[in-house]
């Protein structure tokens, strides 16, 4: 039985290899975005794992599904790259039935699919940063008013830049307390339940909202917005006082009181892990397959196609007198590649032209100023909102796509 057992084992080793090999391009695209986070994270699995009677199997086999499902749907290479994670924390269990739900967590926060979901909210995270700095710093000094993310102060302007949402600090804020929390584990030998790793992540959280605000506080009574040694020691500073410190003073209070669980070491389910290794397989050939988006299927008349350019498969370009005219496969938004490209947004809200709801963005670039309007597309229907769309595709398979209308303000 042990042979047979060893032997079990062998196989699922060389089919995770194999899928490894298959999903090269899949796996070093999940690693570019964050690799020395998905690396801690791994290897804290690893060290910080305990034994568990909580069916973990279940939970992961469950997640696995439901995401490359999706990435079969969607061609979606974050969630297919969150599976493969998910297999290897699966397969780990089930040979040693440890589990570590801290590393978790901190595989979630650095996919990604949370880098995804956290871009989709950083125009509305910075606004509504600024917004509150605007009503304590009016009462300290003069500012004439604030519109979206910029402050007229004395006659001149101060732009909060994208940084200042604090994504990166926020991951590396929760990967220090993920730190923190398995090694006072380790100190005490003993392990902290699942509540307390949430509550302790709660925390952290709120300590990243308050280090923000502070440090865009800091940074505009210094008049520091623009990206230099003193600002990025401003950022360093405020992550340090209003983050590290009050955690480490935290788990001094927040002590793991539970014991590692004595498990009867169970027969793996060999079936179950085949089943997953079954669904990851045909979802990576499927992955390799060439995808058509239908970007330019019933497009609009108004839009004339015969001046417009492929800038790849997902970008095609229209540039006209006036307008320049980008459709895309709605991957984020285009505030991403705005900011990404040197433009401050100033300003991001909802109108309504033609009784539909399109988001309206008022940017700078070089003193020049540009308005751009841009929504999604479903079957002839325009959408604000990235979720009803891909529940959309996913559901239905209908194509959509994003529309984006640049144009100077004169």
């Amino acid at each position: 039985m042990k042979f047979i057992n060893l032997n079990s084992k062998r196989i699922v080793i060389l089919s995770a290899v194999l899928l490894l090999v298959l999903n090269y391009k899949v796996i070093s695209f999940g690693f570019e975005t964050d690799f020395f986070g998905m690396f801690f994270s791994l290897l804290l699995f690893f060290i910080g794992g305990r034994k568990t009677t909580f069916k973990v199997n279940y939970l992961l086999i469950g997640l696995i599904l439901l995401f490359e499902f999706i990435s079969y749907r969607l061609h979606t290479k974050s969630l297919h790259f969150l599976s493969f994670m998910f297999l290897i924390c699966l397969i780990y269990y089930e040979f040693t039935k440890k589990f570590s739900f801290i590393a978790l967590i901190c595989l979630l926060l650095f996919s990604t699919v949370f880098n995804t979901f956290f871009e989709h909210l950083t125009t509305e995270i910075k606004q509504a940063l600024c917004e509150n700095v605007y009503l304590l710093l009016k009462n300290f000094i003069d500012i004439e008013k604030i519109e979206g993310v910029s402050f007229f102060i004395n006659g001149a302007k101060i732009t909060v830049d994208t940084a200042c949402m604090g994504l990166s600090m926020f991951k590396t804020g929760l990967l220090i307390g993920a730190i923190v929390l398995t090694i006072e584990e380790k100190k005490q030998k003993l392990y902290f339940s699942v509540v307390q790793i949430i509550s302790f992540c709660v925390f952290i959280v709120v300590l990243n909202v308050v280090s923000n605000y502070f440090r865009i506080v800091t940074l505009i009574l210094l008049n520091c917005t623009e990206k230099n040694t003193l600002h990025h020691t401003i950022g360093l500073m405020c992550f340090i006082v209003y983050q590290v410190l009050p955690m480490l003073v935290l788990i001094r209070y927040l002590k793991p009181k539970n014991k590692e669980v004595e498990v009867v070491q169970s027969k793996s389910n060999y079936f179950l892990i085949g089943l997953v290794f079954l669904i990851v397989g045909i979802t990576t050939f499927e992955m390799k397959s060439e995808i058509n988006f239908y970007l330019l299927h019933n497009l609009n008349p108004k839009y004339n196609i015969k001046n417009g350019t492929w800038v790849n498969a997902e970008v095609f370009k229209i540039n006209t007198k006036d307008t320049l005219i980008y459709i895309k496969s709605p991957s984020h938004k285009p505030l991403i590649c705005w900011t990404g490209t040197g433009y401050k947004i100033t300003e991001s809200k909802e109108i309504i032209v033609n009784k539909e709801k399109i988001w309206c963005n008022k940017m700078e670039k070089d003193n020049v100023k540009y308005k751009s309007l841009w929504w999604y597309e479903c079957d002839g229907k325009k959408y604000t909102s990235f979720i009803d769309v891909t529940l959309m595709r996913l559901i239905y398979n209908k194509p959509i796509r994003l529309i984006n209308e640049t144009s100077i303000i004169q």
